[in-house]
């Protein structure tokens, strides 16, 4: 990012309220108001991670699409995993990691499926020619205003996304990496702060921390760390198409003690950290990005 200048975080970026922007699930960046800073722009690299190759699932928009630039940007191969429905998003990161001069692919499908994760970690590897940066991004995120109003269905899809795809992506990638390789999950500052209207999300980021923090125990012998990042109330798509009531998104972020929420951008340069060497003595560890609130 522009580290030569100086800005007022409070600021930077905009403020609520915003425009009521309802979306269908799992919504676009390039349908919302104001338009999601990724870095697309601002984010310059300096080669932390020169010659890696990572596969980024959600690298369509939000943190994933983020983390993508940066690492281009910093040097590395990227694929990204997105729904079939997020074309348009995808289309657009790929063409930024391209422009960079660095191998870009991408790979649709939905991983709520078993095979398909599989099939989704070698065809990466087939691809970059290897595997040494795992992020595990994708999440499905929709409010209810009661546990009553939680069908097992939504209950399904809400795991499968966020924690049965994160331990199949995981398992399936572990025959790949080596010594220096680096495992990264999304979890949320809800893991420590749950709101009641995202029960079931909650709880699958409660579990992301925890199996980070078990899984870097678990391979840390092997060279392999494993961190997880726990940002805040983001301005993501995750946020209009039913992961906030939409008088919720017209506020959104509007409680943090910077009266914000964070863009996307604000978050790349701790996916880049790590990933790279420079966090070498960091393993289950949960880095968090609150906009003030103090959380992990």
């Amino acid at each position: 990012m522009e580290s030569d200048r100086f800005f007022d975080p409070t600021s930077q970026y905009p403020r609520p309220p915003f425009s009521a922007q309802p979306q269908e699930w799992p919504g676009l960046a390039n349908k919302m108001d104001p338009p999601p800073d990724h870095g697309e722009k601002s984010y310059r690299g300096s080669g932390r991670l020169t010659g890696r190759k990572a596969l980024i699932t959600g690298g369509d928009s939000g943190i994933g699409r983020a983390a993508a630039i940066a690492y281009a940007r910093e040097g590395a191969d990227v694929a990204i995993n997105y729904l079939q429905a997020e074309e348009s998003d995808a289309r657009e990161v790929i063409e930024l990691i391209e422009a960079e001069g660095r191998t870009a692919v991408a790979i649709p499908g939905d991983i709520r499926d078993e095979a398909f994760c599989r099939e989704l970690v070698d065809s990466a590897v087939d691809q970059l020619g290897g595997l040494d940066i795992l992020v595990n991004n994708a999440g499905r995120q929709q409010w209810k205003a009661s546990l009553l109003d939680i069908t097992t269905e939504d209950f399904d899809a809400t795991l499968k996304t966020n924690l049965y795809a994160m331990l199949w992506i995981t398992q399936a990638a572990m025959p790949y990496l080596s010594e220096g390789a680096s495992i990264i999950n999304t979890a949320s500052v809800v893991a420590y702060d749950p709101p009641e209207v995202l029960l079931d999300y909650s709880m699958t980021k409660a579990a992301i921390v925890n199996f980070t923090k078990s899984l870097a125990k678990q391979v840390v012998d092997q060279g392999i760390r494993v961190n997880a990042v726990a940002p805040g109330p983001f301005w993501t798509p995750l946020q209009p198409s039913g992961g906030q009531p939409q008088e919720h998104v017209k506020n959104f972020g509007e409680d943090r003690p910077m009266g914000r929420p964070g863009q996307p951008v604000e978050l790349a340069s701790v996916y880049v950290l790590l990933a790279s060497q420079e966090s070498s003595y960091s393993s289950g560890q949960v880095y968090g990005a609150t906009g003030g609130k103090g959380h992990p």
